[in-house]
């Protein structure tokens, strides 16, 4: 079972490399592809199509503009799809946000933060976790991780602002 990357363009690898970095960190296999809804949309649609008997468990889609490539796929598959809007030069983003949320009833895209792949893959991670103990206990040391870094940071900040 794996997590398949797909982005609408080789330039959006420089943002998804979090996403396979963190995926992997899990030992997670991933499969990343650049497949596009306007550009090569039967390629997309039969990847889409395909994913669940490949052993996908989870998609995630990443695009800029337009950014109807998560919409597209979520459209052709009945597993878990997560949007990562890439931010472009002019609208900071905003247009692929506003262009992954707004799907049409029915068409559920689960939709990160601009430039999210790190969540992406995370919540990605979250969904495998649910039928995977392996990847739930990873998880489970991950959680606790990131509460010690805080708990760190909080002691550290307390001691330098300590009256005397």
């Amino acid at each position: 079972m794996s997590v398949a990357i797909l982005m609408g363009s080789s330039s959006d690898a420089s943002i998804m490399d979090d996403a396979v970095q963190t995926l992997r960190s899990f030992d997670v296999p991933v499969e990343v592809r650049v497949l596009s809804a306007h550009r090569t949309p039967d390629d997309t649609i039969a990847f889409a199509r395909g994913a669940k008997d490949a052993g996908v468990q989870v998609i995630i889609g990443a695009a800029g503009g337009a950014a109807h490539l998560a919409g597209v796929i979520a459209a052709a598959t009945p597993l878990p799809v997560i949007g990562v809007p890439i931010a472009l030069a002019n609208l900071g983003g905003m247009d692929s946000l506003l262009a992954m949320v707004q799907m049409p009833k029915g068409i559920p895209v689960a939709t990160v933060a601009v430039n999210g792949a790190r969540n992406a893959a995370l919540l990605a991670i979250r969904i495998i976790a649910l039928s995977d103990p392996r990847v739930a206990a990873e998880l489970d040391r991950f959680t606790a991780d990131l509460a010690d870094q805080v708990r760190d940071m909080d002691a550290e900040i307390v001691a330098r602002y300590a009256t005397s």
